[in-house]
């Protein structure tokens, strides 16, 4: 049986065909003024593609830098970035630094044999260039690191040294008196003690220990808190994200030291992750040491994808979109879970792909890709993620 159709019908059926031709052309449209804009900075990315709807306006091609936000305006406490001195000449990574970041610390400028090189003779040079430069664009400094449980980043002739314990008690306590002094009012915080304990809780084997006992590391505490009454003093180590032996330990070691009268102001989480971290390990880590009455500082925060992966690997869009989503859990971890009195603030170890410490040695710098500025220093999905924690956005970066 053949049904005639109305002029009712007919008439309908012209309006819905021409709204989807309409609607169509338009997306075509939206979708060809807009695609080369939001493309990531990678070229071997999946099939994904931007829907508009998808992000704001970027502020420059190739980028997920939103447009109209920085990181340093979004987020109440500093943001930083660990540099290194000789590349503060470098336009794209010292422009880089002035317009995203409020804070910077060193990655080795500031460390004992970088700073007396030899015997009582101090080489200031490279350290108070990174303090003029944030002096100059209004930043403020993070000391990394007056002692670090590794002879290997002692100098030789302290290595060499041979004595009492009388003797290395006061090379310490003469260097990090020095040190203090000469930046008081230009550094407002310190590492003093870094990487001091093995996972279980256990102090790191290191010439100190070996010259001075445990008691080096209240004695540092304690020269430091002198030489430097008003500078906020820390304890910096990886791996306290797990809840383990180790967090537990410094936890334990502030209320002993508070107790002989040397305060710990904060604890550093390196906070070196990586994509399969355990976020509820993460939140109650930080509750801890939030509820201890600390600051809390993310003090080298990267998010690194190289595992499982060959010695170089291309940045995909599948796997730029999970970082992003990592770095956005975490940074929101460190918001909802350290009582805002006490959030000292977040620094990355380093700027970009193209200075990250995972990518030494390597040519293309494709060893890793762990930081928010891809090799050409335009914003990642790893800065999206990091700056829409900043600004409360709960949505989920989509990763089909």
């Amino acid at each position: 049986m053949r049904y005639k159709t109305s002029t009712f019908q007919k008439a309908h059926l012209k309006l819905t065909v021409l709204f989807f031709t309409i609607l169509i052309t338009n997306l075509l449209a939206c979708k060809s003024s807009m695609e080369e804009d939001l493309q990531p900075v990678d070229e071997q990315s999946s099939e994904t593609v931007l829907a508009a709807r998808d992000l704001d306006e970027t502020a420059e091609k190739g980028s997920y830098h939103l447009k109209g936000y920085t990181l340093k305006d979004v987020f109440d406490f500093p943001i930083g970035a660990a540099v290194v001195y000789e590349r503060l000449n470098q336009p794209l990574y010292a422009n880089t630094l002035k317009r995203e970041f409020s804070r910077v610390s060193s990655e080795s400028n500031f460390k004992f044999k970088y700073l007396q090189p030899e015997e009582g003779k101090y080489d200031w040079e490279k350290a108070d260039g990174i303090v003029d430069f944030a002096l100059k664009n209004n930043m403020k400094v993070h000391g990394h690191t007056l002692l670090w449980a590794n002879d290997g980043t002692y100098p030789a002739w302290l290595r060499n040294k041979e004595g009492s314990p009388e003797v290395f008690d006061k090379i310490m306590k003469d260097h990090i008196t020095t040190v203090l002094r000469h930046f008081k009012g230009k550094i407002q915080s310190w590492d003093v003690i870094n990487e001091s304990l093995t996972p279980d809780g256990k102090y790191v084997d290191n010439l100190f220990l070996r010259k001075l006992g445990p008691d080096y590391i209240y004695k540092a505490f304690k020269y430091a808190r002198e030489a430097d009454p008003s500078v906020k003093l820390f304890i910096n180590d990886f791996s306290l994200e797990y809840a383990g032996k180790k967090l537990k330990r410094y936890l334990a070691m502030s209320d002993e030291l508070a107790e002989r009268g040397v305060k710990i102001d904060g604890i550093a989480f390196q906070m070196h992750a990586v994509l399969r971290i355990a976020m509820p390990l993460v939140e109650k880590s930080l509750k801890m040491a939030g509820d201890k009455g600390l600051l809390v500082y993310l003090s080298e925060f990267d998010v690194a994808l190289r595992y499982n992966m060959p010695k170089v690997f291309p940045l995909t869009d599948l796997l730029s979109r999970q970082q992003g989503q990592k770095y956005k859990e975490i940074v929101k971890a460190y918001l909802d879970n350290v009582p805002k009195r006490q959030q000292w603030g977040i620094t990355t170890w380093g700027v970009g792909d193209k200075d990250s410490y995972f990518n030494k040695g390597y040519v293309n710098f494709n060893h890793d890709h762990p930081l928010l500025f891809g090799v050409d220093y335009k914003a990642k999905w790893a800065y999206r993620g990091f700056i829409e924690a900043g600004l409360g956005r709960q949505n989920k970066i989509t990763l089909d």
